[in-house]
């Protein structure tokens, strides 16, 4: 089993992103042969500043790091650093039909109003997409909601390459349905997904606060008067409440119905601080060794320069073969 994952290297890390992926990440590695990645090349499908997206990538190392994502144990890279994956790009693009990426509903989503102002690499980020994980033969992707189409485009591409080529070059990754990973919602707004770019800061828990500013922010979340109740189906309607209910369930590695169970009938003044003792006492540790990681560049980089190598390696049988398909001629 050969999983592969990335991840966008955005700035302002929260627990949205922690509880979203990392967390799962940590178990996934000790479950099978994983890659991780720090999207780097998807970043740029819109605009970045390169200081500040340079710094963004050290910094989501540390914080891979420092919640548990072992570089002994996994192949910790980022794009960028495998050009493989924008050369094998090139190859599918040119063997994928624009009405397959005409379905895609995130470029839409993306776009909006201003499709014809958008980047080409915005369009066919997906076929990127597949690349990264089509090129070293992965076996499983996990995927959420939002990932099922692109996972299917992959597929479908692997099996046009294939069919039209006459070479099987790709394995079609099958989807890794594992632990379901928590969709962290505002603490503002539990309509919301948890976001750095929502203008309030008591939106989000930022894996940089201190435990003061942990407690305080969860004090401060929104809810409701009602008492908890016994079942999850009761909490159908209250949002707010149910965030924090799987706020708590996440950072606990229990269950919504388990923290139902032991809070039922009590408010939120027995509750909030129930949960604040508890993000700070998983968040203290991570961030503290994420702040001594960020500290030092060199180490990050020595980290993303030994797992660039590790995936180059499993990365170019599966370059030459598909260069070799196509008929193009190399040394």
């Amino acid at each position: 089993m050969r999983t592969v994952s990335g991840i966008q290297p955005t700035g302002n890390l929260h627990l949205g992103n922690y509880l979203g992926a990392i967390k799962n990440w940590v178990k996934l590695q000790e479950q099978s042969e994983c890659l991780f990645f720090l999207a780097d090349l998807h970043a740029i499908t819109v605009y970045n500043d390169p200081a500040e997206l340079s710094a963004n990538c050290r910094e989501m190392v540390a914080a891979l790091v420092a919640a548990g994502v072992d570089p002994e144990k996994s192949i910790l890279f980022n794009q960028a650093r495998v050009p493989q994956h924008a050369e094998l790009a090139w190859l599918l693009i040119c063997n994928t039909p624009m009405g397959w990426l005409d379905r895609m509903t995130q470029f839409k989503e993306k776009s909006g109003k201003h499709k014809q102002r958008s980047s080409l690499g915005l369009y066919g980020y997906p076929v990127l997409q597949a690349a990264d994980v089509l090129i070293y033969q992965a076996t499983h992707v996990p995927v959420g909601e939002d990932q099922k189409q692109h996972l299917e485009l992959a597929r479908d591409i692997a099996a046009k390459f294939n069919n039209d080529t006459g070479k099987d070059v790709f394995t079609p990754p099958e989807p890794f349905i594992g632990e379901t990973a928590a969709r962290v919602m505002s603490l503002r707004d539990g309509n919301a997904k948890m976001s750095k770019s929502d203008p309030s800061d008591l939106s989000r828990i930022n894996m940089t606060d201190d435990d003061d500013t942990i407690a305080k922010k969860v004090r401060k979340a929104r809810t409701d008067p009602e008492p908890l109740p016994e079942t999850l189906d009761e909490l159908d309607g209250r949002s707010e409440a149910s965030n924090l209910v799987g706020i708590y369930a996440a950072l606990a590695d229990s269950s919504g119905e388990k923290v139902l169970a032991e809070f039922a009938g009590k408010g939120f003044g027995d509750f909030k601080p129930a949960l604040a003792d508890l993000a700070v006492s998983k968040l203290a540790p991570i961030r503290d060794r994420f702040d001594a990681l960020r500290q030092d560049p060199s180490a990050i980089d020595a980290i993303l320069r030994d797992g660039a190598e590790r995936a180059r390696t499993l990365a170019q049988p599966t370059t030459d073969a598909a260069y070799a398909a196509l008929g193009l001629l190399r040394d």
